[in-house]
């Protein structure tokens, strides 16, 4: 398997924009919209079962968040992207917009989930991208 696609990708970048996207997680869903997420996603915080497993599934989530991370940086180093905020920004919009918050948005509509859940967690999506492409694309 040709893996050259991997080459150049500066790591550390891809580590800290996936973490960066994780810590923008803790601010919005603990401080920005934590009621009204919960309003809208129907989870009840004050049932012992959700705590049930919580450390996996934030582990498991930061993992995901590297993975998008590195998503990322290969297509700035394949688009060949400046190291320039501004590029981080439009890739992290696309990304954001065209990939992850779509894919949010097909399974709402089958779901049925409330608009505001998908402005939440679409939103989120959005910010976590566009912040993980600013770190990237600066950090060459």
């Amino acid at each position: 398997m040709n893996t050259s696609f991997l080459d150049g990708i500066n790591w550390l970048a891809v580590l800290v924009a996936g973490l960066a996207y994780f810590a923008l997680g803790a601010v919005w869903y603990s401080f920005l919209f934590s009621k009204q997420w919960i309003k809208s996603s129907g989870v009840d915080v004050n049932d012992p079962k959700m705590k049930t497993g919580m450390a996996q599934t934030m582990a498991s989530s930061a993992v995901l968040m590297i993975v998008t991370a590195l998503g990322i940086a290969i297509l700035a180093k394949r688009m060949e992207l400046t190291a320039c905020w501004m590029s981080g920004v439009k890739l992290g919009a696309i990304t954001g917009l065209l990939l992850g918050s779509t894919a949010i948005s097909i399974s709402y509509l089958y779901e049925k989930r409330p608009l505001a859940l998908y402005l939440i967690n679409g939103g989120y999506t959005l910010f976590g991208n566009i912040i993980a492409a600013v770190i990237i694309c600066c950090w060459r």
